[in-house]
């Protein structure tokens, strides 16, 4: 008769966790124990499940350890999801900073960071993700597994149905023995079949590397959730690196790094292993220093030494320093070659590169670029791609074979081994913003990750924000910018409509019509030459905002208050259309002014497809091309045509435009939003970047406003640094800190008077929600939602941030169902 074998203890039988729970008070690493047949696979960094508060809940493996400080009974380790250690140590301390810089939590955070599992593609194509992970909503139609860490716990009841341990605050809190998992006959197979699964893939598991190698010795964590001063060894995050000189650096944000807790221990008892812990004999190797499978860099350095100190700049990369710097890209750069220069320079000294971009149209033209000089070591990171594609490539990167990651906002977070550039471009497009909870913003994440790494960070675009040119005052990044000798050779003419005296003379009405007789006669100049012309306008759509004739009253619709536009058609029946609600859709057939009493309408302003209905008038014979909304071009061949572009759609043609103009300049100024000025002016220097050298750009705006002028001078650092300046007058970020709390008065009343608030805060509102601002919640959503400013000195920003967390979480233990968002700077004021 055969004998059962029983496995031996764990040498470490405590498993550190961080559970993925959304209650703010439930933030704390939690210790629970690993069954004998889970120790080969309970590694740091994997994701496993566990039993909190009798439910089974996605969390993540912090740190192996002898013993607990916890005097009760454990609960055991539920089941290891996958052998992948998809948590590195350098994403963890990211998460960290990002949590306490934004008052969320590690667990939000680490959700945006870490793409959701898809079995089949982690372990291969085969179906063993079936028996590994097993869930009790799994589909039985044979369909691809995805382990998504959405399934958090969010009640904030589980709070009263845990057992804290004793001790001080600084103890982590353990799991009583209440949860305990019972035994089950099909366990044994389960871990086989993950055990088999780590075993094929331990090849590329041992290139599975951090981005840099963490302290040996564990840290304590406090109970504010800082560490000492000499755990974090001078590559914390220091807001004094990046602010005005004459502020000090108390708001550094605390960069705790949760590896552990240091625990006394005999010399022959075995060391507690964290995540990153250079103890841990199976966390596998860094990738070397230059990869004899990768060349040097063979591309043309001479578009670098057009801009003062490009080629230090890029020598200065080669060696890998982390050097700073903000890129003013020249009109008519091309931008996308550019940065792939900077990854492949960065790839051939042996490190990784992550550029992230706006949108899909600009990711697949720089990926284009890089593979050209990299190959497939590029791969392309967006939150779009579908959930296998997007989980192959993320193990691409984390498993060290992709060395360059092209991405949107998420590819900040990327696992990219040795990690030597971050570079963003245009990081003033608002999709760099995370509409997700803690909503930390892409450049916000990068400058904290390239203090954190020591890798080499660019803020590359036509124009510069704010934040940006705040942070090269301050010295923490240098200008990397054109001399205005060689600027003049690349930039077309650009021009106002009515910007002298000379030229109202000649034109009395060029101010006041939509396209005044200068910007038709450039138009047609360029198109006899056979050069295209672009014609970029704000809005798509006919007629997209009517008010009244009489009394300029918007016209709303009667029954939902929506405005009324008018729908396109087609000839002269355009004209007898009725308008329509843009909300409703309901036809407004007898309009009446509810000021004036009037039943005329006028157009506000014109959209795309009526612009390109009277220009089709104006060059007949001439091809109209339209791009915008659903139908963007992405390039077009040359000749003779005109492209009708809302912003941001501007195809790319080769050669560049003879002419751009740029229509309604009041309807982008006049928008209620701080950052209309700026974005404005980047929306425009983007489109006139397309014009060919010595073309020609009309912009249709008073000549004699600071964002006008900047852009006939093409000056964004003027621009920007009088941004600062305003701002800093007025008390706006990025001078200041900013805490928007959005929600119904209650709620926001509630977590007011929980919070313990730094004695130099200043109260504002609370006011309505500004009209571009996102709402922040979905099904019961209060009908009136209220704002309420907060705003400190960047010193106070840390102590904002934490009080604003702790508050959260004392607000969760009172089960506070009431909706309530936190942002901190968040991009819509108003």
């Amino acid at each position: 008769m055969g004998t059962t074998t029983t496995p031996e203890a764990p040498a470490r039988p405590i498993a550190r966790v961080l559970p993925l729970l959304t209650p703010a008070h439930l933030d704390r690493d939690f210790d629970y124990l690993v069954p004998p047949e889970l120790d080969e696979i309970a590694q740091p960094g994997v994701r496993v499940r566990v039993r909190f508060a009798g439910r089974l809940v996605d969390g993540y493996l912090l740190a192996r350890l002898t013993h607990s400080e916890h005097g009760g009974k454990l609960v055991k380790l539920e089941r290891v999801v996958s052998a992948e250690r998809v948590l590195t140590p350098e994403i963890l301390r990211l998460a960290t900073a990002i949590a306490a810089r934004y008052a969320g939590t590690r667990a939000d955070v680490l959700r945006l960071a870490i793409p959701p599992r898809h079995a089949r593609t982690e372990n291969g194509g085969t179906k063993k993700a079936a028996a590994a992970d097993p869930t009790p909503d799994e589909s039985s139609a044979g369909e691809e597994t995805t382990d998504s860490p959405s399934r958090a716990v969010s009640d904030p009841k589980l709070a009263q149905q845990v057992a804290f341990g004793p001790g001080s605050g600084s103890a982590p809190v353990r799991i009583a023995e209440k949860g305990s998992v019972p035994d089950d006959s099909s366990e044994a197979e389960e871990v086989a079949d993950v055990r088999a699964a780590a075993s094929a893939d331990s090849k590329s598991l041992r290139q599975n590397v951090p981005g840099r190698a963490a302290d040996s010795t564990p840290t304590r964590i406090a109970e504010n959730g800082s560490v000492p001063d000499d755990s974090v060894g001078g590559d914390g995050w220091n807001d004094d690196e990046h602010r005005a000189p004459d502020e000090s650096g108390d708001d550094a944000p605390d960069n705790a790094a949760l590896v552990g807790v240091s625990e006394e221990s005999d010399d022959d008892a075995p060391a507690d292993v964290a995540l990153g812990d250079a103890s841990d004999d199976s966390v596998p190797n860094p990738l070397p220093d230059r990869p004899s499978e990768l060349a040097e860099p063979s591309f043309d350095t001479a578009p670098w030494e057009r801009y003062l100190h490009g080629g230090a700049f890029l020598a200065a990369l080669g060696q890998g320093k982390g050097v700073r710097a903000a890129w003013q890209a020249m009109p008519g750069e091309d931008w996308a070659r550019r940065l792939a220069e900077l990854a492949a320079t960065v790839v051939a000294a042996g490190r990784s590169a992550i550029l992230m971009v706006p949108d899909q149209r600009d990711l697949a033209r720089v990926l284009a670029e890089c593979v050209r000089l990299v190959g497939d070591s590029a791969v392309g990171l967006t939150a779009g791609l579908g959930p296998a594609a997007r989980y192959r490539r993320w193990l691409a990167v984390l498993r060290g074979s992709a060395r360059v990651v092209v991405g949107t906002r998420s590819a900040v977070f990327a696992p990219a081994a040795n990690l030597g550039l971050i570079a963003i471009w245009d990081d003033g497009d608002d999709t760099y913003a995370e509409p997700r909870a803690p909503y930390p913003h892409a450049r916000e994440v990068s400058m904290l990750r390239v203090h954190e790494t020591g890798a080499a960070f660019v803020a590359a675009g036509f124009a510069r924000t704010a934040e940006i040119q705040a942070v090269v005052d301050s010295g923490w990044a240098h200008d990397l910018v054109a001399d205005r000798s060689v600027l003049r050779k690349a930039a077309p003419r650009i021009s106002a409509p009515g910007d002298s005296d000379i030229a109202l003379e000649r034109d009395p009405v060029a101010r006041a019509v939509r396209i005044p007789a200068v910007a038709f006669a450039a138009a047609r100049a360029a198109l006899k030459e056979g050069a295209a012309v672009l014609v970029q306008v704000p809005r798509r759509g006919y007629v997209p905002a009517l008010a009244c004739a009489k009394c300029r009253t918007p016209a709303r619709c009667r029954h939902c208050n929506g405005p009324l536009a008018l729908p396109e058609g087609t000839g002269d029946r355009a004209e007898a259309h009725s308008p329509s609600c843009r909300w409703c859709g309901i036809t407004e057939t007898a309009f009446r002014c509810p000021a004036c009493a009037s039943r005329a309408l006028r157009a506000v302003v014109i959209g795309a497809a009526r612009t390109a209905e009277e220009l089709g008038r104006a060059f007949p014979g001439v091809p109209i091309r339209g791009s915008g909304g659903g139908t963007v071009l992405d390039t077009v061949e040359p000749g003779p045509q005109v492209i009708v572009s809302t912003v941001g759609a501007e195809p790319v043609v080769r050669g560049g435009y003879g002419v751009a103009l740029l229509l309604d300049g009041w309807a982008l100024l006049s928008r209620a939003d701080l950052r209309a000025a700026e974005d404005t002016l980047r929306r425009w220097m983007s489109a006139a970047a397309l014009v060919r050298p010595h073309g020609q750009v009309v912009v249709m705006a008073e000549p004699s406003l600071p964002t006008v002028q900047a852009l006939v001078r093409w000056d964004p650092l003027g621009h920007a640094r009088a941004e600062v300046d305003a701002r800093a007058e007025v008390g706006f970020p990025p001078a200041v800190r900013l805490a928007a709390v959005d929600g119904a008065t209650d709620a926001i009343d509630e977590l007011l008077s929980a919070a313990d608030l730094p004695a130099d805060v200043e109260v504002l509102g609370p006011v309505p929600l500004p009209a571009t601002a996102r709402k922040p919640f979905a099904g019961d959503s209060p009908a009136e939602v209220e704002r309420m400013l907060l705003r400190v000195p960047r010193r106070s920003g840390a102590a904002l941030s934490r009080a604003l967390t702790a508050a959260q979480a004392v607000r969760s233990t009172h089960r506070s169902d009431a909706p309530l968002r936190v942002q901190i700077d968040p991009i819509d004021i108003g």
